[in-house]
């Protein structure tokens, strides 16, 4: 291997910015291209003496900042060499357990990344979300054979959902969270942050403040509301009514949506208004409503009446709480149908989800809305803590449904998280 072949390498890499613009992770690659050339195996403690500015204190089983950056970069490196780079002749390799780089012929694939121990400790949570979604879908597979559901599923806007060849997809809003370490004390917490809602945007945001690589860490870990679990348990016995449901009907997260699964199926989406992540932008171009300054606050733009949830916060000397919940049905952009099951909190989630699989209520909810291809409907709930007591039908309107797939000419605003 020649030193040549590395520094060649690097220079392209570099004039390709395939690294992006993380201060940090540049930092480290040009110092690993510069040892690799000269025939170095730096140590982790020599490299977070060189990159990250450590003392000799350095503990690498306190401080996981090396393995952490050096992860990143391995990632980055795989991406490249994925796309814009798949077709160069030879490419940098950085091989695990080590602090250089070798140069690999272009044919062989990139390298596995083994998990790290902190994502062997916690993707067992990940996966007990996964399979808590999947036992609520078989529940209301089951309980369909004894409830009386065949007039909910047979009343529009169930119908259209049902009714079609495509498979359904049942997609609930998740939220991500990263761990922040203090290491003077070892002490440890998980963080909701609303402007770093996926790995990527935790890199983005450590790319601009470097000092804090090693104290906030990706866990690959993402929560879902206490509302979305009671929403399914109300609409996964409507749902075993599609045909074929136990092969038909699947779960994922907001987080792992992707455009091509929004074309290929029907879609359902359970969760808070502000986990609607890809779906957000066509939900919102058609309504009548606004996110306020936070997602606690819809606005109607033909009124400017304004509805708050009060469950984010409410004063300690009120006995009860209102929230609000959300509900759109409308063609998706293949033809298919789409379905929002929404709330600003929980009890509007919940209240929601309990409307629209009750026969009587969905009877409401159609008159109110005869043109039921593309409309809209709000509801209020009343409750304490997050047990939902009760609610109504505040209004529905049809959703311009010109808009919701059109590229978008001034773009809405809407508050992070």
């Amino acid at each position: 291997m020649a030193a040549d072949d590395i520094s060649s390498l690097a220079a392209r890499l570099r004039e390709k910015q395939a690294l992006g613009r993380s201060e940090v992770l540049n930092r480290l690659f040009d110092y690993l291209a510069e040892s690799s050339a000269a025939g170095l195996k730096p140590k982790e403690v020599e490299v977070a003496a060189a990159v990250f500015g450590r003392d000799a204190g350095f503990d690498g089983a306190q401080d996981a900042s090396v393995r952490v950056a050096a992860h990143r970069l391995r990632k980055k490196l795989e991406e490249y060499y994925a796309g814009p780079g798949r077709a160069d002749d030879a490419r940098l390799a950085f091989p695990r357990g080590e602090y250089r780089f070798v140069v690999a012929p272009a044919q062989a694939p990139p390298e596995a990344v083994a998990p790290s121990r902190t994502a062997r400790r916690y993707w067992p949570a990940a996966l007990a979300a996964i399979l808590a979604l999947n036992a609520l879908a078989w529940a209301g597979w089951w309980a369909a054979h004894r409830d009386g559901y065949g007039p909910v599923r047979h009343a529009a806007p169930w119908s259209q959902l049902l009714g079609g060849p495509r498979p359904l997809l049942v997609v609930v809003g998740d939220y991500y969270i990263f761990g922040d370490l203090d290491q003077a004390t070892g002490a440890g917490r998980l963080v909701r942050e609303y402007g770093v809602n996926s790995p990527q945007d935790l890199d983005a945001w450590l790319m601009d403040h470097p000092e804090a690589v090693g104290r906030y860490r990706d866990l690959d870990l993402f929560y879902l509301p206490v509302g979305a679990a009671a929403a399914l348990r109300e609409i996964m016995p409507v749902l075993a009514g599609k045909a074929g449901a136990h092969d038909q009907v699947r779960v994922v997260t907001a987080s792992d949506l992707t455009p091509e699964m929004l074309k290929r199926n029907d879609v359902l989406y359970v969760g808070y208004l502000s986990g609607l992540r890809l779906l957000r932008d066509p939900v919102f171009a058609g309504s009548r409503f606004r996110v306020g300054e936070t997602y606690d606050e819809l606005i109607d733009t033909r009124t400017d009446r304004r509805y708050a949830s009060q469950e984010g916060g409410p004063a300690d000397s009120q006995s009860s709480q209102r929230d609000f919940g959300y509900f759109a049905a409308f063609p998706g952009p293949n033809g298919n149908r789409i379905m929002i099951v929404a709330g600003a909190r929980d009890m509007g989630l919940m209240q929601t989800a309990e409307a629209v699989t009750n026969a009587r209520m969905l009877r409401t909810l159609a008159q109110a809305a005869p043109h039921a291809d593309a409309f809209e409907a709000l509801y209020e709930a009343e409750g304490m803590g997050r047990a939902n007591l009760g609610g109504r039908l505040v209004l529905t309107s049809p959703l311009d449904e010109a808009r919701i797939w059109a590229p978008p000419r001034n773009p809405p605003r809407f508050p992070q998280g």
